[in-house]
């Protein structure tokens, strides 16, 4: 191999972890052709663990580092958000029995579609936009945290891979409540926000006012109100939309006669 191909491969082994990937798109936009690396593939230095992506040989294929390169080298606005992120930070999480774990990702950007065709005990879950109005950030390490935290994200060390962003507690629970209507979400909320003890009210507060998702705000709400956190009336409500007329999860349950949304009579009955 020539002093130059060898350098060149060398500085993209030196950008690569044992668990980062990298696309066939980064490559020919940095230079490596298909032919080149085809030769990498070929002399041992690469391999393949889907079509259009590749990572070192003998690499270790883990969400986390999927989740690095698409923040990172992909440059992708997704974030570790809603069910996953509250999982992923030690909240007591609603079990789906018989289900493998499912990594919630977040943002307007759409997943490469390497992504779904890899090999991994976890299933990576597009969730769409978040349902908050903030302009899309993508997540450079030039990125302030202050920044992040300004919208209710944060960097987040994971094992031998680096800093991944996702949503702190209050953000992932709101990003939870916005999911599919009906009691099967109720349930789920209801059971995390029953250990959400030690959320901050002020960021609550400013989540709730550039939430634009009228049914997330006042499930939140109510399911805090139902679990009598002390966090709760601390929390600023000026300018917080909570719309107008009742809102139901289900065709039948209980109204919530303070945030005006009914919820299924036996959630207690639902609590581990």
């Amino acid at each position: 191999m020539s002093e130059q191909k060898s350098g060149n491969i060398n500085r993209l082994l030196a950008g690569l972890d044992d668990t980062g990937l990298v696309s066939s798109r980064w490559l020919r936009a940095h230079g490596y052709s298909s032919s080149l690396v085809a030769r990498y593939v070929a002399s041992g230095w690469l391999e393949s663990p889907a079509r259009g992506v590749y990572m070192r040989k003998g690499g270790r294929l883990q969400w986390e580092g999927v989740v690095r390169s698409l923040q990172g080298r992909e440059g992708l606005s997704l974030h570790v958000g809603g069910r996953f992120a509250l999982a992923w930070q030690g909240h007591e999480h609603y079990l789906r029995l018989g289900e493998a774990a499912t990594v919630t990702l977040y943002g307007p950007d759409r997943f490469p579609g390497w992504v779904t065709k890899l090999a991994l005990p976890e299933r990576l879950e597009f969730c769409g936009k978040s349902p908050f109005d903030w302009p899309a950030l993508h997540f450079t390490t030039d990125v302030p945290d202050r920044v992040l935290l300004d919208q209710g994200l944060e960097r987040r060390d994971a094992a031998g891979v680096g800093a991944i962003v996702c949503s702190t507690p209050e953000r992932a629970m709101l990003e939870l409540c916005d999911g599919p209507s009906g009691a099967a979400l109720a349930y789920e909320a209801d059971a995390l926000m029953q250990g959400m003890t030690t959320l901050r009210p002020q960021r609550v507060g400013l989540l709730l006012r550039h939430c634009r998702s009228i049914k997330a705000k006042r499930l939140f709400l109510a399911l805090a109100r139902r679990h009598e956190h002390a966090w709760l009336s601390r929390v600023p409500m000026d300018d917080v939309d909570l719309g107008r007329g009742k809102r139901a999860l289900t065709p039948s349950g209980r109204l919530d006669p303070t945030y005006q949304i009914t919820l299924p009579g036996d959630l207690d009955e639902h609590l581990g």
